[in-house]
C-alpha cells in the first residue's frame, strides 16, 4: 500500500523553523525588528532564490543573492524539527510493507536539506518535489510523479497525509488517493469535500495507517 506524506508542517515544523532563521538572520544584520515579519511573510508559504534577490534590494544589503539563498537554506535545515513519533512511525510502517513517499512543493534544494537534517530521507522510497517533477500540488501529474518515485502506479491507489486543505487533501482527493487532513487545532474550511480523517498530529496519521495492515 501506498502513503504519501507532505512534508512542511506536517512531518516537519517548518513555521518554527523559519520563524527562528528569520530572527537570527535579522539581528547577524542589524535590520530593524519589523524586518523579522516581513522576511517571514515573503517566505512562508515557500521560497526560491528569486525570493531573495527581492529581499536584498528591499533590505538594502549589499550580500549576493545567490549566498543568501543558500544560508536560508543551511538554516532553515538547522532549525527544522521533526513532529514528534515520526521517525519512529515511518519505520514502522516500513517494516508492515507499506511503500512510502513524500509530496511536497518547493526547490529541491531546500527540501532535500530538510529530509537530510532531520534524518528523514532514507525512511522513503520516494522523494517527489514540484521544482524537480515541473509539477506542483494540487495537480495530478505531481502525484502520480510521487507515486512513481515509490516503484507504484497512482492507479493502484493509496494514502495522502497532509496539511494544506487544498493542495494535499484536495488534490489528492481528486487523484484518486484517500486522504488523512493534520488538522493542528483547526476546523475543517466549508464548501471543501471533506478528507477520509482528521487527526490533530502527524504521528495519529501513522498509527491510523498502521492499524489497516493489522
Amino acid at each position: 500500500m501506498l502513503a504519501l506524506f507532505d512534508l512542511d508542517n506536517t512531518l516537519v515544523d517548518r513555521s518554527a523553523g523559519l520563524e527562528d532563521w528569520a530572527r537570527g538572520f535579522t539581528r547577524l544584520r542589524r535590520l530593524p525588528h519589523e524586518a523579522e515579519s516581513v522576511i517571514c511573510a515573503r517566505l512562508r508559504e515557500r521560497a526560491y532564490p528569486t525570493d531573495f534577490v527581492d529581499l536584498r534590494e528591499m533590505f538594502g544589503l549589499s550580500d549576493d543573492p545567490g549566498d543568501l539563498w543558500h544560508e536560508y537554506v543551511d538554516g532553515v535545515a538547522r532549525t527544522v524539527r521533526c513532529h514528534p513519533g515520526v521517525r519512529e512511525g515511518l519505520d514502522a510502517l516500513r517494516g508492515e510493507g507499506w511503500s512510502l513517499g513524500v509530496a511536497t512543493n518547493g526547490a529541491v534544494d531546500v527540501q532535500r536539506a530538510k529530509l537530510e537534517t532531520t534524518g528523514l530521507a532514507p525512511l522513503f522510497d520516494g522523494i517527489c518535489i514540484s521544482e524537480a517533477v515541473g509539477a506542483r500540488k494540487p495537480e495530478r501529474n505531481h502525484f502520480e510523479a510521487a507515486a512513481a518515485e515509490c516503484g507504484v502506479l497512482l492507479d493502484a491507489g493509496g494514502w495522502m497525509v497532509g496539511d494544506n486543505p487544498v493542495t494535499d487533501i484536495g488534490g489528492a482527493t481528486a487523484a484518486g488517493l484517500r486522504t488523512v487532513w493534520v488538522a493542528s487545532g483547526r476546523e475543517w474550511p466549508g464548501g471543501l469535500r471533506k478528507p477520509d480523517a482528521v487527526v490533530q498530529q502527524v504521528a495519529e496519521a501513522i498509527e491510523l495507517l498502521r492499524e489497516l495492515t493489522v
